[in-house]
């Protein structure tokens, strides 16, 4: 039976959040494909990111729920032999590696960008007048076989059309509007494009696609299931969903008893809690959070959930830097607790830890429960542990 709460403790909502997210659970002594299945299947997706001063982002979520595992593992699910594969990459979140049965619920954002309604501005003119130019290079995909933008000739290609960064617009162009999808990424982490019905299974393509609506409704209901209890605007952010697509899906949700309206102590908006979220009384346990981590990449929400005010510090110069360059929130037994500066030193072969910084109510075990997870994380990494000040 279905429980129908009107208001909830902020204890309570976070606990919900983090036990929606994979947390407070024993983490497997053998990492397998099945856990990592079911822990993108239980996010949604795996956001991608080109800064690799630590790891590449999408291996960390795994790790903070799953603990050290092999690698490979995710490498085989999104870039491996095709009737292995089971996640695609595709614009989500933002760039996102999402498991392949939501593939049909991103059609009508792609069908959106082949007619030059989605996507960024100096795409949209692949939609229109340079056509031509995407469709060239389409072919050329589709005779010569997978490509990245550095495989076209510099300067101008055979067909004279385009610069070197026009095609890689157009590649992009093509990508958002589905006609191609990465087959492939290489060394560099550079992504090798293909057409999409040489990536993506014939059985995965054969489903049918839903509404726009309709997809917007199952897009609502997997954010909801990822985040537990939220807001509307949590709901929308967290597969990038305009507030027009998202109010009425969220409406739908609610009057079929899958989403139930809550207040949550000191929370300013209305939230909605998914109906089947669990209600643990304690969540135990410690894991790193990446910057691109679904439990925190929502500035406001990490600060409605743990009171804990998050950025980060990239693109800060360094003397305005407060926290560091690549900061990982520690989480420890529902709370974060600290946030700890970090880099791969590969050359030197040992993990890093610039800057350790603890919250004003942390624990007296944080520093040497942060010290065994830093110790896990480096041997996972293939590194030395860092040295804590």
């Amino acid at each position: 039976m279905t429980r129908i709460a009107d208001k909830l403790s902020l204890a309570l909502a976070r606990r919900i959040a983090l036990a929606a997210q994979g947390f407070g659970v024993e983490r497997p002594e053998t990492v397998t494909t099945a856990h990592l299945r079911r822990t993108v299947g239980r996010l949604g997706l795996h956001q991608i990111d080109s800064v690799n001063v630590l790891s590449r982002a999408h291996y960390l979520p795994a790790f903070s729920r799953l603990g050290a595992y092999n690698r490979g593992l995710l490498d085989e699910a999104a870039w491996g032999p095709k009737r292995k594969r089971t996640l695609f990459e595709y614009w989500a979140h933002e760039a996102s590696l999402l498991p392949l049965g939501l593939q049909p619920l991103f059609r009508w954002r792609m069908d959106e960008a082949d007619r030059g309604l989605r996507g960024w501005t100096r795409l949209k003119a692949f939609a229109h007048e340079r056509r031509p130019e995407a469709d060239a290079i389409l072919a050329r995909i589709r005779d010569d076989g997978p490509m990245a933008a550095s495989d076209f000739e510099h300067g101008k290609s055979r067909s004279g059309w385009w610069e070197w960064g026009e095609t890689k617009q157009a590649l992009e162009f093509l990508f958002w509007a589905g006609h191609i999808s990465t087959a492939t990424r290489r060394g560099s982490f550079e992504r090798v494009y293909d057409l999409a019905e040489r990536v993506i299974p014939k059985p995965i393509l054969a489903l049918p696609t839903p509404s726009a609506a309709e997809a917007h409704r199952q897009l609502i209901e997997h954010a909801a299931r990822a985040h537990g209890v939220a807001t509307a605007a949590d709901l929308r952010d967290y597969f990038r969903l305009k507030p027009e697509e998202a109010m009425p899906a969220i409406e739908a949700l609610v009057e079929a008893g899958t989403l139930l309206p809550v207040q949550v102590e000191s929370w300013r908006q209305p939230a909605f809690l998914h109906a089947e979220a669990r209600r643990p009384r304690r969540i135990a346990g410690q894991a790193l959070l990446a910057p691109f981590d679904p439990l925190i990449w929502e500035r406001a929400r990490t600060e409605r959930l743990f009171g804990f005010h998050y950025r980060i510090e990239i693109y800060v110069p360094q003397d305005k830097r407060r926290h560091g360059y690549y900061v990982l929130p520690f989480l420890m037994d529902g709370r974060l607790v600290a946030r700890v500066d970090l880099k791969s030193d590969r050359q030197g072969g040992r993990l890093l830890a610039h800057k350790v910084s603890y919250e004003p109510a942390a624990p007296p075990e944080t520093r040497e429960r942060l010290a065994a997870e830093l110790g896990l994380m480096a041997q996972w990494l293939g590194l030395a542990p860092p040295r804590l000040l």
